[in-house]
């Protein structure tokens, strides 16, 4: 991969993370339930570390990157995508977050999928399992959330 390319996919992530880090701000800030406004504020931290992790690899030239696999369990792939309300439960919330997380790993994904370069195949794919780190940190907080609710 050449470096215009691979400064242009970083650029991408880190846009990304910013977006995800004002999301998560802005619904911190919106939501009335006091533990969802805390998960939303630890959210938006988290991207923003994201965001300053990959601006050092394209400030350092790190052109590879490896973050660790993650198990999916598909949880967010079997719920709807809930409205951002200021009143919205908190495992409503959760789902939310959760559906945020599926998306970038599945945009990743694609981009991977659709990479003729190795290099640039495996930057996506390096992103994808970041996403699903998120996804699967979220998918675990719904789970003993969601199921604690039913009983």
């Amino acid at each position: 991969m050449n470096d215009t390319s691979f400064k242009s996919t970083l650029s991408m992530a880190i846009n990304n993370e910013i977006e995800a880090y004002e999301f998560y701000k802005y619904a911190a800030n919106k939501s009335k339930d006091a533990n969802l406004k805390t998960i939303f504020a630890e959210l938006a931290e988290e991207e923003l570390k994201h965001q300053h992790l990959l601006e050092s690899f394209l400030k350092n030239g790190i052109e590879k990157m490896h973050f660790q696999d993650s198990v999916d369990y598909k949880i967010s792939e079997t719920i709807e995508l809930p409205k951002l309300t200021t009143d919205m439960s908190y495992v409503d919330g959760i789902a939310l977050a959760m559906k945020k997380e599926e998306e970038a790993m599945k945009m990743y994904t694609k981009f991977a999928e659709a990479s003729i370069d190795a290099d640039l195949k495996n930057t996506f794919s390096q992103l994808a399992k970041m996403e699903k780190g998120h996804k699967l940190k979220l998918e675990t907080l719904y789970n003993n959330s969601a199921y604690n609710e039913n009983f």
